[in-house]
């Protein structure tokens, strides 16, 4: 039987150059679907509509999509904003990882992903490499299962190891084999940590699998090995790359690679400048993602707001829709759901959020993408559908024990800590050793 939805009265941004924006505008949903988006729907047949949803007041836009976060950590959270990023690997890696039970990934992953849900992250790629058991594994997937939205669990290696995961691979996709919420993608090790040989035969194993990869890099010189193995994918994103070269950056370009860019952790960590300017000038587009929480905010808003204003201040570039477009419509098509996600079009899935444009921090609301770049943040998300389905209504997520969750998280935590002999009193500053 099918389910009409009908948001009504809202300012619709879609991110759609077809649809383009609407001052006031309808969007109809049938099971899941956008099919109609107007000025005015005609209601003549509003006894057809099971649910009509009040948007005056809203802001209609696609939901956020994050291309690159490590919800493992999210018990941490806040531990390590004045941490460099060998501080953070000796801490998050060596440190609290040998302690993690399958609980404890279950725990973190659920919050990390619920708290990007209630942000507005309709889409969100959770970058696995806790790499311990079949059972961590299980317990990441169940977790993004138990969480309403749509995501990708990019499963990957352990930090520093050349071992084999082709038969964790196989597995997992055994698990996750279709196009529903959850889907997979494979977390490639560069050539740095393992050697070409191993990137070869992980890509090769993505092909098979149909598998789009994910790739950390620094180094410069990096891409130009890949592009000489010939080992550059259109099906890769490639995460930071604040070291690479203006020329490596058009190799990707070339290959229809996609690149995501995390300022926030970037910037504090010691990466250097993010190269969203630099990628623009080589004819790639970036996309945006939040990283690690135990550093930085989980939210997209502070994310563009950061990316945005590094970027004026070098070279006087973008454009606030440049950064609204990163963080939805080109970072659906880096996961490779750009059909299905994204923007406010007829045809793709109905991930959409409603942002309060009544609120003080953001009143008056004259230009809405100005506004979601400059000023936006969690609190304006009023509404969250993923396919059509409510998931936050009235600022509040639908159907989870958020008071149960919390205090299995903080239990995980401290179970952790304790385990590991690290202080919880703001006070923690691993010191790794000297080179």
């Amino acid at each position: 039987m099918t389910k009409k939805t009908l948001l009504t009265g809202g300012t619709v941004v879609s991110m759609d150059p077809a649809v383009g924006d609407l001052e006031r505008g309808d969007v109809l949903i049938e099971d899941g679907v956008i099919v109609e988006v107007a000025e005015r729907i005609d209601a003549q047949d509003a006894e057809s509509i099971d649910e009509v949803i009040d948007a005056t007041d809203r802001i209609v836009m696609p939901g956020f999509v994050d291309n690159h976060r490590h919800s493992w950590q999210t018990a941490f959270r806040g531990v390590g904003a004045d941490w460099t990023f060998p501080e953070w690997a000796l801490a998050m890696h060596r440190t609290v990882k040998p302690h993690y039970r399958p609980e404890d990934v279950y725990a973190g992953t659920l919050l990390g992903r619920l708290e990007a849900l209630h942000s507005g992250v309709t889409t969100m790629l959770d970058w696995y490499h806790v790499a311990q058991t079949h059972a961590h594994e299980d317990a990441a997937v169940a977790a993004l299962r138990d969480a309403p939205g749509r995501s990708i669990l990019c499963l990957g290696a352990g930090w520093g190891t050349a071992d084999s995961v082709d038969a964790d691979i196989r597995r997992v996709r055994s698990e996750l084999p279709g196009d529903g919420l959850v889907t997979m993608a494979f977390g490639l090790r560069g050539p740095d940590d393992t050697g070409m040989d191993t990137v070869a035969r992980e890509l090769k194993l993505a092909a098979e699998l149909g598998l789009r990869t994910s790739l950390h890099i620094e180094a410069a010189g990096t891409v130009t090995d890949l592009q000489e193995h010939g080992l550059l994918r259109d099906t890769t994103t490639f995460v930071h790359a604040n070291g690479i070269s203006d020329e490596e950056l058009r190799m990707l370009a070339g290959a229809g690679a996609s690149l995501s860019v995390s300022p926030d952790v970037e910037l504090k960590m010691g990466f250097g400048s993010p190269v969203t300017g630099r990628a623009l000038a080589a004819g790639l587009r970036p996309t945006l993602s939040v990283d690690d929480v135990p550093s930085v905010g989980g939210d997209l808003f502070s994310t563009m707001r950061t990316a945005f204003a590094v970027q004026r201040g070098l070279d006087g570039g973008l454009r606030s829709r440049d950064l609204l477009e990163f963080a939805t419509i080109d970072a659906a098509g880096s996961c490779g759901l750009g059909a299905r996600t994204g923007s406010i079009t007829p045809g793709k899935d109905a991930d959409i959020v409603l942002l309060r444009t009544d609120d003080l921090t953001v009143f008056p609301v004259t230009d809405p993408v100005g506004t979601i770049v400059s000023a936006g943040h969690p609190g304006l998300v009023a509404t969250v559908l993923v396919a059509g389905q409510v998931v936050k209504r009235d600022g509040v997520l639908v159907g989870v024990d958020l008071p149960a969750l919390r205090t299995r998280l903080l239990a995980s935590r401290d179970r952790i800590a304790a385990a590991a002999g690290i202080p919880l009193d703001g006070t923690w500053h691993p010191r790794p050793e000297p080179k």
